[in-house]
């Protein structure tokens, strides 16, 4: 391969990753922006339209200050890192337990997972013979399965 078409495919891929990259951020940017917007309506909805300053401090950032103030006013990147990746896997844990708890008492037991698993199987189970074949999966979806004649990356 030439040397000016790998620089061309080098390019590329760099500006691919680049422009992903500035999505998830502008993603990420506009959740933050409506999520703070929220916050300053339920504000105003509480008062009587108009907010102090220290009532739109209140609604900005009433998390991190308790954290700031429950680390001796002060909060290192560690410290918060921690408490974002606590919270991250928080959701994720509240979002696990609420598709797997059949009882609905916020717990799950073996049988929570067995009777999850039960579902997915029957549903993949397309002829109901008891058994699941490779083309019984999903083709590109949530499995990530690729059908044999595909010639996509894996």
């Amino acid at each position: 391969m030439r040397k000016s078409t790998k620089l061309a495919l080098a390019f590329a891929a760099l500006a691919g990753a680049v422009g992903t990259t500035a999505y998830a951020e502008n993603n990420a940017s506009a959740k933050m922006r409506d999520s703070m917007m929220a916050r300053l309506d339920k504000a105003m909805s509480d008062s009587d339209g108009a907010i102090t300053f220290d009532q739109f401090s209140d609604a900005m950032n009433v998390r991190l200050k308790k954290l700031v103030a429950a680390n001796g006013g002060k909060l290192t990147v560690a410290q918060l890192a921690d408490a974002l990746e606590k919270a991250r896997f928080e959701r994720m844990a509240r979002r696990i337990i609420a598709r797997y708890d059949t009882r609905g008492d916020g717990t799950l037991t073996t049988g929570d997972i067995t009777g999850r698993e039960k579902k997915v199987f029957a549903m993949l189970d397309k002829n109901n013979d008891g058994k699941i074949e490779k083309s019984e999966l999903p083709k590109g979806g949530r499995f990530g399965r690729q059908s044999d004649d595909d010639d996509s990356v894996r």
